[in-house]
C-alpha cells in the first residue's frame, strides 16, 4: 500500500507541474493576445469601423443575387454527363442530388436533369413564370437525354419518353405529384408500339399517361358530391361492362386500353373544357408548372408545418429519361430498404410487382411480393439489386431507401434517400454500422434522437409469435 500511495503521490505532483506548466505558458499567451487586439484596434478609428460593416458587406452580397437572378444555371445534367453531385441538396433537392451521386459512383442511372430549387423561389416571387433561359436550358437537356438513349422527343419512330418527378431539399414522400410516360399522343404512341412489337405495353402507357396528367396537370379530380376518383369511375365501368366484374389491370386486351383512352380524353374535354395536349413540349411545359404548383398545395402544406420545412426552400423538378417495368413478365417495379426498417435486422427488404410501373407498388391497386421472392422469379436482377445495395450503405452510410425498375432483365435507379426507421431500428442500425465501421461511435449517437428513446420502454410484438 505504501508503494502505492507513493505512485499516487508522484502522479499527483506531476500532474500539478504539468498544470502549473500550462498557466504559466497560457497566461503570457492570453496577456500578449489582449494587448496585440487593443494594438490593432486602438489605431483604427470608429468612422472606418461603421464604413466597412454597413456600406461595403451589402453591396458585395448584392451582385452575387442579381447574377444567380439573372444569369444562372438552372439546368443541372445526370447521367453520362453528370453536373451536380450530393452535397448539392439545397440547390438540386434531394432526389436530384442523390441521383447525381448514383451516377458519380457508378450506378446504373436513366439520363435525366434537375431543374433547380431556384427556379421554385423565381416562380412564386414572378406570378408563376420561369426565367427567360430556362427553357433554352430545358431543351439543352432533352437534347442530352436524346444523345444518351438514342430517342428523340416526339419522334414518329422511335419516341424518347420522360418521367417528371418532385424534390424537395428535405424528403416529402408522397407529398407532391409525380407524372410518368410523357411524350406520347396518338402518333407517339404507334410509334411506340412498333418500335417495341408490343402494342398492349405501349397503350397501357399512353393510357396511364393521360390519367397521371389529366389529374395532376389539368385538376380531373373528385368533386366534392363523388365517392370515387372520375378516371377509377370510367376504368370500373369499362371492366364491367365487358367482363361483368374487376379484373386486374394486367388482363386488359389492347383494345380495352384504346377504348379507356378515348374514355379519358372524353372525361378531360367534359371537365376541362378543352382537348387534352398533343405537343410533347406544351405536355412538358405543363407538368412542369403542376409540380412546382404542388410544392404549394394542402398535403405539402400540412408536411411542412409538422416537419418544420421552410417553404421558402422550394422543390426541384426532376426530368428523366422512362424506363418501363411493364414491358412484360421479364419486367417489374419495386421499393426497398438495405436493412429492416422495422427492426433494423440487415436484410433486403421492400416489395415489388412483376408488370408493373413504380406507381402501382405505392398505389395499392395490386398487392406487391416480397422483394426477397425476386430471387426466385429473377435471380439475376436479385443479385443486382443486392450489390447495389451493400454499394449503396458503403457509399452513403446510412441506410438508404430506394426506388428500382427492372426493363427486360436489366436494373435501373430511380430514387435513393436515408430511409425512414422505428426508434428500435435506429438503435440496431446505429450499433451496428458502429461495429461495421462504416461510422463513429460519435454518429451512432446522433442517430438516436433523445426524444426517440422513450419508444423503446414500450412493449413490442415478438416477431416469432406473429
Amino acid at each position: 500500500m505504501s508503494q502505492m500511495a507513493k505512485k499516487a503521490a508522484k502522479k499527483k505532483s506531476v500532474v500539478k507541474k504539468a498544470v502549473k506548466q500550462v498557466v504559466r505558458k497560457a497566461a503570457p499567451k492570453k496577456v500578449v493576445a489582449r494587448k496585440v487586439v487593443a494594438k490593432k484596434v486602438a489605431p483604427k478609428k470608429v468612422t472606418s469601423k461603421k464604413v466597412a460593416p454597413k456600406k461595403t458587406a451589402p453591396e458585395k452580397a448584392a451582385p452575387k443575387a442579381t447574377a444567380t437572378a439573372v444569369s444562372g444555371k438552372y439546368v443541372y445534367l445526370f447521367g453520362r454527363k453528370t453536373d451536380g453531385n450530393g452535397t448539392m441538396k439545397a440547390l438540386l433537392g434531394g432526389k436530384g442530388a442523390n441521383l447525381a451521386e448514383m451516377c458519380r459512383i457508378g450506378l446504373p442511372v436513366p439520363p435525366g436533369f434537375t431543374i433547380t430549387t431556384e427556379v421554385c423561389t423565381y416562380y412564386y416571387a414572378h406570378g408563376r413564370s420561369y426565367p427567360t433561359t430556362l427553357k433554352g436550358q430545358m431543351q439543352a437537356g432533352v437534347a442530352a437525354l436524346e444523345q444518351q438513349s438514342g430517342k428523340k422527343f416526339g419522334d414518329l419512330k422511335n419516341p424518347l419518353l420522360v418521367s417528371v418527378r418532385s424534390g424537395a431539399r428535405d424528403s416529402m414522400p408522397g407529398m407532391m405529384d409525380t407524372i410518368l410516360n410523357l411524350g406520347l399522343n396518338g402518333q407517339t404512341v404507334e410509334a411506340l408500339s412498333t418500335k417495341t412489337g408490343n402494342p398492349r405495353f405501349a397503350w397501357d402507357c399512353y393510357r396511364r399517361f393521360v390519367q397521371m396528367y389529366g389529374d395532376v396537370v389539368l385538376g380531373v379530380q373528385k368533386r366534392p358530391d363523388e365517392d370515387h376518383d372520375p378516371f377509377e369511375t370510367v376504368i370500373h365501368s369499362l371492366k364491367h361492362e365487358r367482363y361483368h366484374h374487376d379484373i386486374d389491370d394486367t388482363k386488359l386486351t389492347v383494345d380495352d386500353l384504346k377504348e379507356m383512352v378515348v374514355r379519358f380524353k372524353a372525361l378531360v374535354k367534359e371537365r376541362v373544357g378543352k382537348q387534352f395536349p398533343e405537343s410533347p413540349w406544351d405536355q412538358l411545359m405543363g407538368a412542369v408548372g403542376a409540380v412546382f404548383g404542388s410544392w404549394m398545395n394542402d398535403r405539402a402544406n400540412v408536411y411542412r408545418r409538422k416537419y418544420n420545412i421552410p417553404t421558402e426552400w422550394g422543390t426541384a423538378v426532376n426530368v428523366q429519361a422512362m424506363v418501363y417495368g411493364n414491358t412484360g413478365d421479364n419486367s417489374g417495379s419495386g421499393v426497398a430498404f438495405t436493412r429492416n426498417p422495422a427492426n433494423g435486422v440487415r436484410e433486403f427488404y421492400g416489395e415489388f410487382l412483376i408488370n408493373a410501373q413504380g406507381e402501382d407498388v405505392v398505389a395499392g391497386v395490386r398487392t406487391p411480393d416480397p422483394v426477397a421472392l425476386l430471387k426466385q422469379v429473377m435471380p439475376k436482377a436479385y443479385g443486382e439489386l443486392d450489390r447495389i445495395r451493400l454499394t449503396l450503405e458503403k457509399h452513403f452510410k446510412d441506410v438508404q431507401d430506394f426506388e428500382f425498375t427492372i426493363e427486360d432483365g436489366v436494373v435501373y435507379m430511380l430514387q435513393t434517400r436515408n430511409g425512414k426507421r422505428t426508434a428500435m431500428a435506429a438503435l440496431k442500425f446505429s450499433m451496428d454500422m458502429q461495429k461495421e465501421k462504416l461510422i463513429d461511435w460519435k454518429t451512432a449517437v446522433m442517430r438516436n434522437p433523445a426524444d426517440q428513446l422513450e419508444q423503446l420502454l414500450a412493449p413490442v410484438f415478438d416477431t416469432a409469435d406473429v
